[in-house]
């Protein structure tokens, strides 16, 4: 019979902060390593659903994010290329988080991960 070591942790947090937990567990587990400022970004983008990029780009500065516009872009563009980010339309893109991620984020938030680490 094998012995298990099980760590229960139980947290009361804000639902930002569940956003972005859920995020930092996909890009973790999906070998996907990205920065604080664009964790914020996605977890922004994550709240606002589809959004024009433009008007996305020049939110997130507004909100301290990133400093410039470009910068946000770029970021964007970074993301998209990782498929954090999906993007719709031609002349004004819209954009959003992607689907494959399956961020919960509305209503009330209940997360139940269970993980197990094998020794092999």
């Amino acid at each position: 019979m094998a012995i298990v070591n099980k760590v229960e942790k139980k947290v009361k947090t804000t639902k930002d902060n569940v956003i972005k937990y859920q995020i930092i567990t996909y890009c973790f587990f999906n070998d996907i390593q990205i920065s604080s400022s664009d964790l914020d970004c996605l977890a922004e983008l994550a709240n606002n659903k589809d959004i024009e990029l433009t008007k996305f780009c020049d939110l997130i500065t507004e909100k301290q994010i990133f400093k410039s516009s470009q910068s946000a872009r770029n970021a964007v563009t970074k993301a998209s290329k990782k498929f954090l980010i999906s993007k719709t339309g031609k002349n004004k893109k819209t954009i959003r988080l992607s689907d494959n991620m399956e961020v919960q984020k509305d209503g009330t938030i209940f997360l139940d991960f269970k993980i197990l680490g094998n020794e092999s």
